[in-house]
C-alpha cells in the first residue's frame, strides 16, 4: 500500500478539501442569487427547473435522483414552484403512486431568460469556460467517489 503524504500539517485549514468546497459553494451560490432574483427563483429551485428544462414531465422520484436530493428536500421546492406557476404536479395515470412533475407554459417560457444566466456567471467569475469545465469534471469525480463511500456505509 502506498504511503499518503499530506505534508507537515495535515490539519491546516487551507489544505482541507471540505473547506475549499464549502467556501466555493457558498460563494458561487451567492453569485447566482442576484441573477435568479428577477426570475423569482432561489438556487435550489433553479436546480429543479434545470432538471425539468432537460426533460418534462418526470416523476418526483426521477427528479430526486437527478438532483441527488431526498423527497423531504424536494417536496417544498416543488410546492413553491407550483404556487408561482412554473410547474404542476399530478398523480400518474399509469401508476397513482407516482407523482408526475411537469412544466407549465410559464415555466417553459422562463427558460428563455434563464439561458442568459450561465453566460453571466462566466463573465462574473472572469474564468475561462475550459477552466470551469475542468472544475465541473473534477467535482463530478468527487461526487462519484463520495457516493461510493456513502453507499458502502
Amino acid at each position: 500500500m502506498n504511503q499518503i503524504d499530506l505534508g507537515e500539517d495535515p490539519l491546516a485549514l487551507d489544505r482541507q478539501v471540505c473547506f475549499a468546497l464549502s467556501v466555493a459553494s457558498r460563494n458561487v451560490i451567492s453569485v447566482y442569487r442576484p441573477l435568479l432574483a428577477p426570475l423569482n427563483l432561489t438556487h435550489p429551485q433553479y436546480l429543479v427547473m434545470l432538471a425539468l428544462w432537460e426533460r418534462s414531465p418526470r416523476s418526483a422520484k426521477d427528479l430526486c435522483g437527478a438532483l441527488q436530493a431526498d423527497p423531504a428536500t424536494l417536496s417544498p421546492l416543488l410546492k413553491r414552484l407550483e404556487s408561482i406557476g412554473y410547474l404542476e404536479r399530478r398523480r400518474s395515470t399509469e401508476d397513482e403512486r407516482l407523482l408526475a412533475v411537469g412544466l407549465t407554459d410559464k415555466g417553459r417560457e422562463l427558460r428563455v431568460e434563464a439561458e442568459k444566466i450561465p453566460y453571466r456567471v462566466v463573465e462574473l467569475l472572469d474564468m475561462q469556460v475550459s477552466e470551469l469545465e475542468q472544475l465541473n469534471e473534477t467535482l463530478t469525480k468527487v461526487i462519484i467517489a463520495t457516493r461510493r463511500v456513502l453507499d458502502a456505509e
